[in-house]
């Protein structure tokens, strides 16, 4: 690491480590994934680190928080460029398909983290990223409806279940192919056929 590197302000630092952590959860299990690594991947000591967190469960949390506003601000901003409710929710998908493939590492540590059996903090702030994204998804699927370009049929528990578990099946399959780019590739033949489920027949 270069010098001017090792004195960063608090904020730059924090952020620095989110982006180890993510570098490393990558590339490995985040379950193994040491403060020791963790201060090894930015060349600098535990103590350093720990002048920032107090714990690995405080890294994780600010994991967390920075994977909800930046996923969430890239999929407001996809929505709001699109023109009309089904366009937006394939401007979601697009972008959500698009952050996990920059940043591969988000999945790994965001299951890891809802399977945790206690209500730790980085735990909380998983579950709260998922309340949040879905809350966005099922208003836009009303606003699909109200506006005669969804089936006013269809159930938007339901359709918001199939959307997040189309994204996730094909973080998946890109994972245990160890290609996370193909991600990019079937994300538009995945979502054309969510789309045929979904929108309302003429």
């Amino acid at each position: 690491m270069p010098p001017s590197e090792r004195y960063l302000p608090a904020e730059k630092r924090r952020l620095a480590t989110v982006k180890a952590v993510l570098q490393l959860a990558a590339e490995q299990n985040p379950n193994a994934i040491t403060t020791a690594a963790i201060a090894a991947q930015m060349g600098l000591t535990q103590g350093a680190v720990f002048r920032h967190f107090p714990n690995k469960d405080a890294i994780l949390q600010a994991v967390m928080e920075w994977v909800h506003e930046q996923l969430m601000s890239r999929i407001e901003q996809a929505v709001q460029a699109a023109p009309g409710a089904l366009a937006g929710l394939e401007a979601m998908f697009t972008a959500h398909v698009a952050f996990v493939a920059e940043h591969p590492g988000v999945p790994r540590i965001l299951f890891g983290e809802l399977q945790r059996p206690e209500a730790s903090p980085p735990k909380l702030a998983a579950q709260q990223l998922v309340r949040h994204y879905g809350e966005r998804l099922k208003s836009l699927l009303a606003e699909g409806k109200a506006r005669g370009e969804l089936d006013a049929g269809i159930e938007e528990e339901a359709a918001a279940a199939l959307f997040l578990g189309s994204i996730q099946g094909l973080v998946m399959q890109s994972l245990l192919a160890g290609d996370v780019q193909s991600i990019r590739r079937e994300a538009c033949k995945v979502f054309a056929i969510y789309r045929r489920a979904i929108r309302r027949e003429p």
